[in-house]
């Protein structure tokens, strides 16, 4: 503050009277008889302006957050009304129409469970080894420019066409008949594999290069730097692209229809036979519309509205297993930053 107000008055005063009353107004920090009013009028704008943009932003906030808001009121709402222990412990099996029992959604619960970790398994290796070999090693070669620009065109593949893809890889080795979990599994890894490749190239990137010369300044090799360096310092950002990864696909309909196909009861092979999903298992709810409870020959309660009802839940359910998934990620992700941190 000396060094600019001294700047000032040897530009503004010209004979010691001015001089004094400007240091005057210097000390006791009263400048506004120097400021000219165009300055003025500009700090008002400028103060106008702030508040407005905070205004507008806020209002953005708002408009965006309503659609949010109401699909996870919509979907509490509507999900409630079948969320039960029966609902959760019970598959479709023997469930006719509307009648009861109203079956569950155990098969498509654990279906969805295993046909994800099977994507897991085949994406999340190769994802992490391609970003590791565009970063480390090869360095703007061709390959390298080859290999991003497939990657940046899987990013945009549809999911219909990921899940033509793999149910075409296995009718070419076991048939048109072939429609497995594993399947499911790869036509999700499709769709996985370019999200995982870029954010964890992101991620390595954000590595500093300082890091990886004082590792080879002291002998170490290249594989062991990346294993022992590079890889425990972008881990973090590495754990949270294989969850947005995850739930980029774990909603996907169209291609666990062409590849899992469904079915009314449990199945736990991954490699036999038809498994069924909560996407897959929503839409088919939905789409058979409600059920007919004329011509009670069997005496048993009726609901026509149950199917909707059982869509409802399994969107819930689903909802409330993408949000676990991320917590305990996150869970994950900051015990172990805390361990390595002590």
């Amino acid at each position: 503050m000396s060094k600019i107000s001294s700047f000032r008055v040897n530009l503004l005063s010209k004979n010691g009277l001015k001089s004094k009353v400007l240091f005057k107004n210097i000390k006791n920090n009263r400048l506004s008889k120097f400021i000219k009013p165009s300055s003025r009028v500009i700090s008002r704008q400028r103060r106008q302006f702030d508040n407005f943009m905070k205004v507008l932003i806020f209002l953005s906030f708002i408009i965006v957050s309503i659609p949010l808001v109401s699909i996870i009121y919509i979907v509490v709402a509507n999900g409630l009304t079948q969320i039960t222990p029966y609902f959760l412990t019970h598959t479709m099996k023997g469930v006719m129409g509307g009648f009861s029992p109203f079956g569950g959604i155990l098969h498509a619960l654990v279906g969805t469970i295993l046909i994800t970790l099977g994507a897991m398994v085949i994406s999340i290796p190769i994802g992490i080894l391609t970003a590791i070999y565009l970063v480390e090693y090869a360095k703007g070669n061709k390959l390298s420019s080859i290999v991003n620009t497939l990657v940046d065109i899987m990013s945009g593949v549809p999911s219909i066409v990921a899940g033509l893809f793999a149910y075409s890889l296995f009718a070419l080795f076991f048939g048109p008949t072939a429609v497995f979990g594993i399947s499911g599994s790869l036509a999700l890894s499709v769709l996985m594999i370019p999200t995982i490749i870029r954010s964890t190239q992101e991620m390595l990137n954000l590595v500093p290069n300082q890091l990886r010369e004082a590792s080879y300044g002291l002998g170490v090799s290249k594989f062991r730097t990346i294993i022992k360096v590079v890889l425990p310092t972008a881990f973090s950002g590495i754990v949270t692209g294989v969850l947005l990864s995850i739930a980029r696909v774990i909603g996907e309909t169209a291609p666990l229809l062409l590849t899992a196909g469904s079915i009314d009861s449990l199945n736990l092979n991954l490699f036999s036979g038809r498994m069924m999903s909560l996407p897959v298992y929503i839409y088919n709810e939905y789409s058979q519309g409600l059920a007919v409870c004329t011509n009670n020959i069997f005496g048993a309660d009726c609901l026509s509205d149950i199917r909707m009802q059982r869509a409802w839940s399994a969107a819930l359910v689903l909802f409330i297993f993408i949000i676990i998934l991320n917590l305990v990620g996150t869970t994950i992700k900051k015990r172990i930053l805390k361990k390595r941190g002590k």
